[in-house]
């Protein structure tokens, strides 16, 4: 027969014992590493693309990795087309988009953002026998003007530009593709990105015409991660591992790879 004495040790005994194995679970699950899937564009080179060895590569990819570093995430990165980012990420298929995505009061609506990772200037390019002069309403006055849809890019030229004809396209890919080509007479994006490609023997065509301020309105701060509305934690682990990378030197190893000047906020070096 059990004693009341026996009972009571069996009791704390189990309860010391739950109570055991509940912060062996607890410290199982806070050692285990964050886990998400980023998405990126894959065709916006310097910033995403897709190398000669069928890698998903890039300034955005990089730094992307460089941040998941700093968690202690385990990332995965996946490819998605530009105009359905958004709505991708508010559906929730995957955790943040890293492709350049400027900070804007429009987006802000949709998604959330973390600090900028970079900010360059928007630029102009055109064909090397170009009447083009300049970058101003009047310069591009009745010329066809090509742009990447749904970027502030686009925004822009079709507010400023209102004397040219703004033709949209689905990727910069297919804008340079028109312009080389003759159907286009000038194009704009961000002046990175067009300094790389003219550098190239698709871009032997066409020069930079010039380059202009951003548009704090239109343009925002610069680009930053975006992610689906009401996940501030998440946002703060990033904002932490940006400032972290810029202080630890990791920015400028990946920048010094792609860039001969500080993509965070300097002008580009003409």
């Amino acid at each position: 027969m059990k004693t009341y004495k026996n009972i009571i040790g069996a009791t704390l005994s189990a309860v010391l014992m739950t109570g055991a194995i509940s912060l062996s679970a607890t410290a199982a699950q806070a050692q285990e590493p964050l886990k998400l899937t980023i998405a990126t564009e894959g065709a916006y080179p310097p910033f995403n693309f897709i190398n000669a060895a069928g890698e998903l590569s890039g300034f955005d990819v990089d730094i992307g990795r460089a941040l998941c570093e700093e968690m202690k995430a385990e990332c995965k990165f996946i490819t998605i087309e530009w105009d359905g980012a958004i709505p991708s990420l508010q559906a929730g298929k995957f955790d943040a988009f890293i492709a350049s995505m400027s900070i804007t009061p429009d987006r802000q609506k949709q998604v959330d953002f973390s600090n900028k990772y970079y900010n360059t200037p928007p630029g102009l390019a055109a064909p090397k026998n170009s009447d083009i002069k300049g970058t101003t309403k009047e310069d591009l006055a009745g010329k066809t003007i090509g742009v990447q849809i749904s970027t502030t890019h686009a925004n822009y030229a079709e507010k400023t530009f209102t004397d040219s004809t703004i033709k949209s396209y689905p990727t910069a890919e297919e804008y340079r593709l028109d312009l080389a080509n003759g159907r286009l007479d000038a194009a704009s994006d961000d002046s990175v990105t067009l300094s790389q490609w003219l550098k190239t023997e698709d871009g032997a065509c066409c020069e930079m015409v010039g380059t202009w301020p951003a548009v704090p309105e239109i343009h925002g701060p610069g680009a930053g991660v975006a992610f689906k509305k009401g996940n501030p934690e998440l946002i703060a682990k990033f904002n932490a591992a940006i400032k972290a990378i810029r202080a630890n030197g990791k920015y400028k190893e990946v920048n010094d790879k792609y860039f001969d000047f500080d993509a965070y906020g300097a002008e580009i070096k003409e």
